[in-house]
Parts: C-alpha cells; sequence; structure tokens
C-alpha cells in the first residue's frame, strides 16, 4: 500500500491537537517535521495510507493511544545532567533535610524520568550519603507519561551515549553501582532497592503518588503553553510537603507566574504554601 507522505493543514492542525489533548504538549507549524518523522514509521507498519486515516484510528482505538504517547513525547535525559543541580542536591539538600528530619524517610519525585537517569542519579547520592549516615532512609519516585520508557527505566539498563557519560565524568559510580551486561550497564540491586517508576499524566491529580519533600521537574514545562504550565505546576505544587523543594530546568522560570512557589535561587523553588500536601 503506497504511503502518502503530505498532510495539508487541518490535518496537521488535527495532529497537534491530538498532540495536546493526550499529552498536553503545544506543538505549532514550527514541530510538524519532527513529528512526521515519528509517526510515518507507526502508519506504514499500520499499512495505512496517510495521516488522515492515522487521525481516524486514533479516534476509534483507544489502545493506538499509547503508542502515539511513545511516539510523540521527547525521552531525552542522562546522568547527573546540569552539574549544579546536583551539587545543590548532594551538598546542600541532603544535609539539610537529615539534619531536620533525623528519623523521617525523605521522598523524592522524578516527574517525567524518561528512563530514569535522574531517578538513578539521586539514589547514587542518596547512597553516598547514607553511607555516611547509616540511619538516613530514602524512597524515590519517577513517574512519565510513556508507558514503554517506563518500562525501560524499571528495566535499569543503559547503554550508548547515557553509560559513556556516566563513564566518562563518574568512573567511580559507575563501578560502584552499576553491573556490565551485554552492550551496556545494569543497576544493581542497592540501586534499585529504593527507586520505582510508574506510569503518570501530569495534568492528572497527583493524590495517588502520595507527598514529597523534593520534586524533580526539568525540561518538561517548555512543551506546555501558559495554562499549560499553571496546571502542572500547581498539581507537583499539591504533591509537596509545605516547603518541600521544586528543581526545574535551565531554561525555565517561575518568575512570571503566581504559583505559590518561592525563589530560592537559579533553578530551586521552595512550595510556600502550607497546603502543600493536601491532595483532595
Amino acid at each position: 500500500m503506497s504511503f502518502d507522505r503530505d498532510a495539508d493543514q487541518a490535518t496537521r492542525l488535527a495532529l497537534f491537537e491530538q498532540v495536546r489533548r493526550h499529552t498536553g504538549i503545544v506543538m505549532n507549524e514550527r514541530k510538524w517535521a519532527m513529528l512526521e518523522g515519528r509517526l510515518r514509521r507507526r502508519i506504514r507498519a499500520l499499512e495505512l495510507p496517510g495521516y488522515r486515516d492515522y487521525l481516524q484510528v486514533l479516534e476509534a482505538k483507544p489502545a493506538e493511544v499509547t503508542d502515539f504517547i511513545d511516539l510523540v513525547t521527547t525521552n531525552e535525559t542522562s546522568f547527573f545532567r546540569t552539574p549544579r543541580v546536583w551539587d545543590y542536591f548532594g551538598t546542600q539538600f541532603l544535609p539539610a533535610w537529615f539534619a531536620g528530619n533525623p528519623q523521617g524517610t525523605l521522598r523524592l519525585w522524578s516527574a517525567a524520568s524518561s528512563s530514569g537517569e535522574e531517578a538513578y542519579s539521586a539514589a547514587m547520592l542518596c547512597e553516598e550519603f547514607r553511607a555516611r549516615h547509616p540511619s538516613f532512609r530514602y524512597r524515590i519516585l519517577g513517574t512519565d507519561i510513556s508507558e514503554a520508557i517506563v518500562r525501560d527505566a524499571c528495566n535499569a539498563h543503559f547503554r550508548g551515549r547515557s553509560a559513556e557519560g556516566l563513564k566518562q565524568a563518574h568512573p567511580h559510580l559507575l563501578q560502584k553501582y552499576f553491573t556490565p551486561r551485554d552492550d551496556g550497564f545494569t543497576a544493581n540491586g542497592t540501586l534499585r532497592a529504593n527507586v520505582s517508576f510508574r506510569q503518570h499524566n501530569l495534568y492528572a491529580s497527583p493524590r495517588e503518588l502520595g507527598t514529597h519533600d523534593l520534586a524533580f521537574l526539568r525540561n518538561v514545562l517548555i512543551y506546555f503553553d501558559a495554562d499549560g504550565q499553571l496546571a502542572v505546576l500547581e498539581n507537583v505544587r499539591r504533591a509537596l510537603v509545605p516547603q518541600g523543594v521544586l528543581i526545574v530546568g535551565e531554561s525555565e522560570s517561575l518568575s512570571r507566574f503566581d504559583t505559590g512557589f518561592v525563589f530560592e535561587q537559579p533553578l530551586i523553588y521552595r512550595n510556600g504554601h502550607s497546603n502543600g500536601a493536601t491532595l483532595g
């Protein structure tokens, strides 16, 4: 069956709306080449004539939405991305939190966790901290809208640029917490013991996720329009304890919004609302 590579404006707009509807991500004509490239292989696999036919499948078959979400979401990440964030986390946040909660369990949320590098980066620093403070306890939850990428994160097997980056920057941590396997490295049981992953849409209520002391929401807000950003930020705020910490990406700022978050330092905000953990 021949494949119609062309999509008229109405079809492109309808596809952009499907992306927004199912993920909250806002796309426009500048993103068409990227979206077209991601959808083309799927449309051919379904033996469909073109993009209009794929729209009909999306509407008629809810199961296709899962594959659609997996295709259109971006999952680029790396271990210890943005070193200043991890310097803050390891040298400021962890000691301060433990001093104030010596008998507690630290709860971290890696929102839009992709394949897990962020969550396991946090776990490595938590394990290093626990080596110096044996009574320290922690739990890390990673969430992502893509079911396929959540499965990858649970497998904790890293290869290619991700594994090579960790090997170059932190060889001692790679040797300590990962086991060579096949064409990459797999996180060992120590690192995985306190890390879990689940599928979650940031537009959905955070009630099922519990409350957290710190949330990583990095390089996510840039994909939403202003209304979407406010909705996501409110959900994240409601999942944080009062004075809980939010860490955002390098190209993101909350300064133009009234969100309830208080600026602490670049990329770092605190939940200034006393009802941050009220998930009703």
